[in-house]
């Protein structure tokens, strides 16, 4: 029997469904419209219409919004947390710091979880996790019955030091679980074991709001999946680029926030490692927004700064994805000063672009690309019909009138616009960041990715475009090339220079024992168990950290030392030789390696593809006899010269003159960008 492989990724659009063979790496690929009250509908819809057999899937993997959308939108269940006394206000003291610091009247998002249900009880661990005071187990009784009384659905325990020493944490819970044996709780020194009581409180409040949404979606689906068949661990995306089962997901639910987001700079890793470039930049443009993200030396760049919300950090590790407000369904508008901008506000879904003939009249990026001829009369196989007419109207009223330009040249000057906005994303990943992105390719993908690719890497005289054969549905191809991976780390504070190796050593074997028994928890092999070293460091003085990469044995801690100068030059542009360094927390990630099938490679033959069609496109003001080809017909080795329009089921790229493209033998559309 066949056996495949079900990837889903569900947008604020449509639910993307692929589905791979395992034999011969064969992908084909599945679209429905999204069902925002509850995604399982729309993800049992696209299984059924891609008449997939559940008792033939090896492996059932999912990006998923539902932990990030109850955050945005803040339906979230009644959460309570329980402070050590005098503490119950850090998560709203914060940083005292303001996104906007010059916005006086923007105030910072209030807490998930209110004042009123913030609790304290008394006990005190010093910070070298020696007990001040013992937990006083009447007091954290009587906050139980009054937590009990007020029905909370989840829990989170955030006790001062407690990174350093979790035994009253731990003892809180059993006394929380006694009382409300069916409540979810999150305990601060198992979440985020580490010094900084904000960033720590933080991830504890947001894993504990979303645990009660998430494991229940997740229940719900792992259940309708092996109803209808489906034997294997359901396997959930999540932002440091892994995948976890159920059970990890009961006690690490946070982790799923930005889930979504995470799988398209997966597969734009993946995608560029193919075709021979270990530095990429991910450029995935959907309807609404556009994410950035950048791979260096064939490996995603990590933060653990990161938010839903500003103020509220989540500190788990997640693959840095830079989003903003522009996509195809963007709108065009004149601002006080009477310039043309684009986005963030968007059409939506619905009435989405003027040309969808859903009753919107102002211009979106998708309308200036019907006007420009770049984009046809329908999409998504015909399933979707665009009326030019109305695009027209729409820039026409929105730019060329106000503006006093002609049609043609105010659509041209949306999508410049827009172009702009996300060079300066691609920008504000790279070079802020101390990388030249003429040393990278740019990987567009996404819905209207291949539309502006060409455009903004010329901006950013960047030489190679990559597009992927599916550019709609790469990010749910990115849940197939995941394997299941968690983040461990744990404080280690001490100089540098005079610390033994047998005391990394000591400190890296307790959370390697962990890290092993959680992916035995999981149903890994230890054969199939990689477990890599880090240690976060700094210069004495500094409290941001850098993370080095650790041998499996440590003699000595010189290299490290070395290796942190090295690291603080590329990221800061300066090193400190001199400088003591401080060694801040030891990490490990623990990788579940997951068989992967390969993708399909083709014999490359130099051929020369007949166009189906011609179409008048315009390009710098001037209208074009544009050769209009069907990438289906495509075949390895494929080569012509723009400008071009490449039209698919899923996308449309854009070849704009003086650009050559080649077909690769994985069928990626290579187009090299002259200046």
């Amino acid at each position: 029997m066949t056996k495949t492989r079900v990837a889903v990724d569900v947008g604020g659009t449509f639910t993307d469904v692929v589905i791979m063979d395992e034999a011969s790496g064969q992908i084909r690929i599945e679209k429905t419209p999204s069902t925002p009250d509850d995604p399982m509908r729309a993800i049992m819809t696209g299984v059924a219409d891609a008449k997939v057999d559940l008792a033939d899937v090896t492996m059932f993997s999912h990006g998923t919004t539902v932990a990030t959308n109850a955050l945005i939108m803040r339906q979230l269940p009644r959460t309570a947390m329980v402070c050590t006394e005098g503490f119950r206000d850090v998560v709203e003291i914060r940083r005292s710091n303001k996104e906007d610091l010059w916005d006086t009247y923007k105030d910072v998002a209030k807490p998930y979880i209110p004042r009123r249900d913030r609790l304290c009880v008394k006990e005190r661990i010093d910070a070298a996790g020696k007990v001040i005071a013992e937990l006083d187990e009447a007091d954290a009784r009587r906050v139980a019955a009054i937590l009990k009384k007020r029905d909370v659905k989840a829990i989170a325990v955030c006790f001062i030091n407690s990174y350093v020493n979790g035994a009253h944490e731990r003892r809180m819970k059993e006394i929380l679980r006694e009382v409300m044996p069916d409540v979810h709780i999150s305990i601060s020194s198992q979440i985020m074991p580490e010094i900084f009581e904000h960033e720590r409180f933080s991830t504890t409040m947001v894993n504990a709001c979303v645990s009660p949404v998430v494991v229940d979606y997740v229940s719900r689906l792992s259940d309708k999946l092996s109803d209808g068949g489906y034997t294997r661990d359901l396997l959930l995306l999540h932002t440091g680029g892994g995948v976890m089962t159920p059970a990890s997901v009961k006690d690490f639910a946070a982790r799923l926030a930005g889930s979504g987001i995470a799988a398209g700079a997966i597969a734009s890793r993946f995608i560029g490692n193919l075709c021979g470039h270990e530095n990429s930049i991910g450029f995935d443009m959907g309807g609404t927004s556009t994410d950035v993200s950048l791979a260096y030396q064939g490996e995603s760049t990590v933060t653990k700064d990161w938010y839903i919300e500003y103020g509220y950090p989540i500190r788990f590790p997640s693959i840095e994805v830079l989003t903003i407000g522009a996509g195809g369904g963007s709108l065009a508008w004149r601002d006080e000063g009477g310039s043309l901008r684009n986005g963030p506000q968007s059409a939506g879904a619905m009435p989405g672009p003027a040309c969808y003939s859903n009753g919107n009249e102002v211009a979106t990026n998708s309308d200036a690309n019907v006007v420009l001829g770049r984009l046809g009369t329908s999409l998504a196989g015909g399933d979707i019909t665009l009326d030019p007419a109305l695009a027209e109207k729409a820039v026409q009223d929105t730019v060329a009138g106000p503006f006093g330009m002609e049609l043609h040249a105010a659509a041209e000057a949306i999508i410049d616009v827009a172009n702009a906005n996300m060079a300066n994303a691609v920008r504000l990943l790279s070079i802020s960041r101390g990388h030249d992105p003429r040393d990278f390719a740019l990987v567009a993908f996404g819905g209207a990715g291949a539309l502006h690719g060409a455009a903004v890497a010329r901006e950013l005289s960047i030489p190679v475009v990559i597009v992927p054969p599916n550019p709609g549905v790469t990010s749910a191809m990115g849940c197939l090339l995941v394997d299941i991976q968690h983040d461990f780390s744990d404080s280690f504070m001490a100089d540098a220079a005079t610390t033994k190796p047998e005391d990394l050593e000591a400190a890296f074997a307790s959370i390697e024992a962990e890290a092993a028994e959680r992916l035995r928890h999981e149903g890994v092999a230890p054969k199939d168990t990689v477990l890599q070293r880090t240690v976060e460091m700094m210069y004495q003085g500094q409290w941001r950290s850098l993370a080095v990469p650790a041998p499996g044995k440590i003699t000595s801690t010189s290299d490290l030392i070395n290796g942190f100068h090295d690291q603080h030059e590329r990221e800061y542009n300066f090193r400190r030789e001199d400088a003591p360094v401080s060694i801040f927390r030891v990490g490990i990630k623990a990788t579940g390696v997951v068989p992967k099938a390969e993708l399909p490679s083709f014999e490359v033959v130099k051929n020369t593809p007949t166009p189906l069609t011609t179409r008048k496109v315009w390009f710098k003001g001037a209208a074009h006899d544009t050769p209009v080809y069907d990438r289906a017909a495509f075949k390895a080795g494929a080569e012509f010269d723009g400008p071009a329009i490449v039209e698919q089921v899923d996308s449309t790229v854009v070849v704009p003159p003086s650009t050559h493209v080649t077909v690769d033998q994985y069928m990626n559309i290579l187009m090299r960008v002259e200046g």
